[in-house]
C-alpha cells in the first residue's frame, strides 16, 4: 500500500506574504532624527508642515462656512419663500453629510500634522515610530506627517498588522 503524503496547509501570513529570504540586509536602526536627517532637511519639512496646516485651515474654514449654513435659503442665496421639492432636499442634505465627511478627513491630517510637528520637537521626526528605520526623503516629501516607513505600512496594508502593532517575529520586513 502506497503511503498518502499529507499537504502542509499555509497559513495566513504565508499567503499573504512572499516567501522569506535567507539573507538579511544592514538596515541602520535610528532612535533620533539627527542620526538620519540633517539640520537643513528638518527645517525644510518643518515647513512643509506648517504651510499645509495653514492650507488645511483655510480650507476647513471654508468648507465649514459652506457646509453649515443656517437655512436652503441662506446656502443657496434663494430668495423665494416657495416650498422645497424633496429631491432638492435630498441633495441639499447629501451635499451637507459630504463636506461633513471632508472635514473629518481634514482635521484628522491637521492632528497627524500637529503629532509630526511635536516628534520634530522631540527629535524622532523621520524615523519610523515601529521599525526605527528612516522614513524615506521621497515620501517625507508627499506625506510630510508620515509615522511609519514604507515596509511597515505595506504590511498594514495587507491586514497583517493593525497601526502601532510591533512586527511579528516570524516576518522578515526587509523581504517586502
Amino acid at each position: 500500500m502506497k503511503k498518502k503524503e499529507t499537504v502542509k496547509k499555509k497559513t495566513f501570513l504565508e499567503k499573504v506574504l512572499p516567501k522569506q529570504s535567507p539573507k538579511k540586509k544592514n538596515v541602520p536602526v535610528y532612535t533620533k532624527t539627527s542620526e538620519y536627517l540633517t539640520p537643513a532637511e528638518i527645517e525644510h519639512y518643518q515647513k512643509l508642515l506648517i504651510e499645509k496646516m495653514q492650507e488645511i485651515v483655510g480650507d476647513v474654514s471654508s468648507i465649514e462656512d459652506e457646509a453649515l449654513k443656517k437655512s436652503r435659503l441662506d446656502a443657496s442665496g434663494d430668495l423665494s419663500s416657495m416650498p422645497i421639492h424633496m429631491a432638492d432636499i435630498g441633495t441639499d442634505n447629501y451635499e451637507q453629510e459630504f463636506s461633513l465627511n471632508l472635514l473629518d478627513s481634514e482635521r484628522k491630517i491637521l492632528h497627524e500634522i500637529t503629532e509630526a510637528l511635536q516628534r520634530i520637537e522631540d527629535n524622532t521626526y523621520g524615523v519610523c515610530e515601529i521599525t526605527g528605520r528612516g522614513i524615506p526623503k521621497a515620501r517625507l516629501e508627499a506625506r510630510p506627517w508620515a509615522r511609519y516607513c514604507i515596509e511597515y505600512v505595506k504590511l498594514i496594508e495587507k491586514g497583517v498588522i493593525k497601526p502601532g502593532d510591533p512586527v511579528p517575529e516570524n516576518i522578515d520586513i526587509d523581504s517586502l
